[in-house]
């Protein structure tokens, strides 16, 4: 990213389910998880457990990770299942703390064969992860309570705003001289809007987006200003995994290239964003 130096860390909220959880995205693994068969998918993939293809997240995150009606649904876990379509396997999810993304713990200890959490592309993260080329390109936004006269940015002087933990819309707002409340997860920072712990927030737009499907949460509060931050999101593997990196880069290719990236944004994002899909690719 351009304009803000730090990256997206969400840290797991007690609310959440436990680290190391295990969740099936769609359906069950048809692979035996490591108890047998081959650990190669195709494309010579080296997977860390057989017949299927691990990824870590943090729960819940929506619209690109979250459990819905028992299984881990979202932007980012459908087009990973593009990904291990296209290996000849099933994607499983283990739920983890954030914290551990920033340094690759999980995928260097064989944990998991990649992340995907919304995460946004920065040099620091270069230095542990390996990324895919940006599959997002996301805004920060300033979502306020109708009542609290905030029609901008520049009218959060004096209000109390509220960020989630140790993530880029938090660094921008400390940028700005915002001493923020902090929340550990977004469904807290959706709280502390609803109970009137804040006045407002700064979050991803994508977020907002979601929140705002709800009639409830759209009479209450409004979008008062969307921020370009320069951010692109990423998929991770460890360092040197440069076979899985190129399996992820051509699923997302196809994707948006067939038509498919398209219809999955409208499903989990809203209306077509073109600039999303145009994202270039990251560098190496």
């Amino acid at each position: 990213m351009n304009s803000v130096p730090g990256r997206r860390t969400r840290i797991l909220a007690a609310t959440t389910a436990a680290a190391g959880l295990l969740l099936v995205a769609g359906c069950s693994s048809d692979g035996d998880g490591g108890s047998g068969g081959t650990k190669t998918a195709a494309g010579g993939v080296e997977l860390v457990k057989a017949g299927q293809l691990t990824t870590c997240t943090h729960l819940p995150y929506p619209p690109f990770q979250s459990e819905i009606d028992g299984k881990v649904q979202g932007f980012d876990v459908a087009l990973i299942d593009l990904v291990a379509e296209g290996l000849g396997v099933k994607q499983e999810i283990l739920d983890t703390p954030f914290e551990n993304f920033k340094t690759g713990a999980f995928l260097n200890s064989g944990e998991c064969d990649l992340a995907a959490a919304g995460m946004t592309i920065t040099d620091e993260r270069k230095k542990n992860v390996d990324f895919s080329d940006p599959y997002f390109e996301a805004t920060q936004a300033v979502l306020a309570d109708k009542s609290a006269g905030i029609g901008s940015f520049a009218d959060l002087k004096g209000k109390k705003v509220g960020t989630q933990a140790q993530t880029t819309g938090e660094d921008y707002a400390k940028s700005k001289g915002i001493d923020s409340v902090s929340f550990e997860s977004s469904d807290a920072v959706l709280n502390g809007l609803r109970t009137k712990q804040v006045d407002a927030v700064i979050i991803d737009y994508p977020v907002v987006q979601g929140w705002l499907k709800d009639k409830a949460n759209a009479d209450a509060f409004e979008v008062a200003e969307q921020i370009n931050t320069g951010e692109e999101y990423g998929f991770t593997v460890k360092k040197g995994n440069t076979k899985l990196v190129a399996a992820i880069n051509k699923a997302l290719a196809e994707a948006k290239s067939d038509g498919t990236y398209k219809k999955l944004y409208e499903q989990w994002i809203g209306p077509y964003d073109e600039s999303a899909a145009s994202a270039s690719p990251s560098a190496s």
